[in-house]
């Protein structure tokens, strides 16, 4: 009986078994597919994320420029080491670009939440600079790469740059993106050169905390807190420090820029009216708190700007437009792409006779501060005005052309000049280092105009690719006079006499560029 009994059991328990092998080799129901859905709240290109309610988009482009008679990409040669013009003025600066940007957004009962980040992938030609015993060394002045012998901290000889990262929700934009100051072609009224003067910029986009109010009827109000350290310091020089327009002596950071801007922007064009505030924040006159220092100077810029669409002389013409005034903000003229944004110094050839050659200077800082007669100064405002406009016209479906112009002056108060200038020809920091080795400043005014002019034409053979050739002239209008010791071993300039003179300079981009 116990014999039985295990009999049965064991061919139950084999019967279990096999039907449970086979029970796992018969076929499955599988999980439903979740198929990309399209989305349509937000405009073509946008798709669902599998499984979510948020859409997402990608986007980018790829860009090839070669920029002629520059260092430093489509910004010109205005400083060094391109100003030189000489053996170390490149003739040509190239640089491959890809862009990737992803752009999300979900539907809430505040309105879209949105994300939005974009960033570039560089390959671009750098400069060389001279190591004053007759060999050089790759500078990396432009910051765009270094050879393969020296890529310490290169991704693969290139570099990745972020432009934009912020969030959007409920009217409020937080974190990297263009100024509110800005408008909404920034430094491109017609153009593809970066360098124009004449209003803000911040193209690459700035760190910012805004609030924009929609009051329909395309009217709207943005306020907005943005980092000045990144983008908006022209400079605080401290004369005392040295050098002939002084060194720049920054605190720590206190204060953002405050911004405002009221726009309206209908089927007409676009009218915008921009305000910002700037402190100017100080460090001490000398190397310790016990020289004492300035004390803070709040500057601003103010700037109106109009855009016209669909004019007389075809479909899609444009006129672009903006004029800005400064006090103590220089960077929201003279844009942080501009290459005098640093300084403008531009070598050139003369006629007088006992110059080397010739020199134009243009230096833009917030403020100066420093000693008059043995007595510390306040900081004294920089103030500037400019304008930036083009004209953008359409020849047909494939070619458009577009004419620009930008004018910029910087002014210096009488105070600032006594510290530069010194007191009946005497005195002055820009006297006491550009009048070594016999140099003589015979009119000394720190005062400067920049005029710009150019012209692009674009050819669009097929949807999203266009190749364009964009050629600009720069006039440096400075005005000193005289001669001055300016040597610059950097670039190669031997310490002789200067003859004080306005310079002028061209540049060309040609860029062919696949938007996706």
């Amino acid at each position: 009986m116990k014999m039985v009994k295990s009999l049965i059991l064991g061919s139950a328990a084999a019967f279990v078994a096999v039907g449970g092998v086979q029970a796992a080799d018969l076929p499955v129901k599988a999980k439903a597919v979740e198929y990309v859905k399209v989305c349509s709240l937000y405009g073509p290109g946008f798709y669902y994320i599998p499984g979510t309610d948020t859409c997402i988009k990608l986007g980018g482009y790829l860009r090839m420029d070669v920029v002629a008679n520059t260092n430093s990409g489509a910004t010109g040669n205005t400083g060094l080491p391109a100003g030189a013009n000489n053996r170390f003025t490149n003739g040509y600066t190239w640089r491959s670009r890809e862009d990737l940007n992803i752009d999300t957004r979900t539907a809430t009962e505040y309105g879209a939440l949105r994300t939005y980040f974009d960033a570039t992938f560089n390959w671009a030609t750098d400069s060389y600079a001279a190591n004053g015993v007759g060999g050089t060394v790759y500078s990396s002045i432009g910051g765009t790469q270094a050879p393969n012998n020296a890529s310490a901290g290169a991704v693969a000889g290139g570099t990745v740059g972020v432009y934009y990262a912020f969030v959007q929700f409920a009217g409020f934009t937080m974190g990297k993106a263009v100024s509110q100051f800005s408008v909404p072609w920034a430094n491109y009224p017609a153009n593809s050169f970066d360098g124009l003067v004449g209003g803000g910029g911040t193209i690459t986009g700035v760190n910012q905390f805004s609030y924009t109010a929609q009051f329909g009827n395309g009217v709207s109000l943005s306020l907005s807190a943005q980092d000045q350290t990144a983008y908006d310091q022209a400079g605080v020089n401290n004369v005392l420090a040295g050098g002939a327009y002084g060194t720049s002596d920054y605190a720590g950071t206190i204060a953002p820029d405050l911004v405002a801007a009221l726009r309206v922007e209908q089927a007409w064009g676009l009218f915008q009216a921009s305000f910002a505030a700037h402190d100017n924040h100080a460090a001490y006159y000398g190397g310790t708190e016990l020289t004492g220092h300035p004390d803070d100077k709040w500057g601003w810029a103010a700037q109106l700007a109009l855009s016209i669409s669909n004019i007389p002389t075809g479909p899609g013409d444009s006129i672009n437009m903006s004029g800005v005034y400064t006090d103590g903000a220089t960077r929201y003229n003279i844009q942080d792409l501009a290459a005098q944004a640093g300084a403008a110094t531009i070598y050139g050839g003369t006629n007088l006779p006992g110059a080397y050659q010739s020199i134009g200077l243009g230096i833009a800082p917030d403020t100066v501060f420093g000693a008059i007669g043995g007595a510390n100064t306040s900081q004294q405002t920089i103030k500037t005005w400019g304008f930036r406009g083009g004209y953008n016209h359409n020849w047909n479906p494939y070619w458009s052309s577009g004419l620009y112009g930008a004018y910029a002056a910087v002014m210096y108060n009488d105070t600032a000049k006594t510290m530069l200038c010194g007191v009946g020809g005497v005195g002055g920091s820009v006297r006491g280092v550009l009048n070594a080795l016999g140099g003589a400043i015979t009119t000394c005014n720190p005062d400067y105009h920049i005029a710009q002019v150019g012209l692009v034409t674009r050819w669009t053979p097929v949807k999203n690719l266009a190749f364009s050739g964009d050629v600009t002239w720069t006039h440096l209008d400075q005005k000193y006079a005289g001669t001055v010791a300016a040597p610059s071993a950097a670039v190669g300039k031997p310490a002789a006499l200067y003859e004080l003179k306005n310079q002028n300079t061209v540049l060309m981009v040609l860029r062919a560029q696949r938007n996706w």
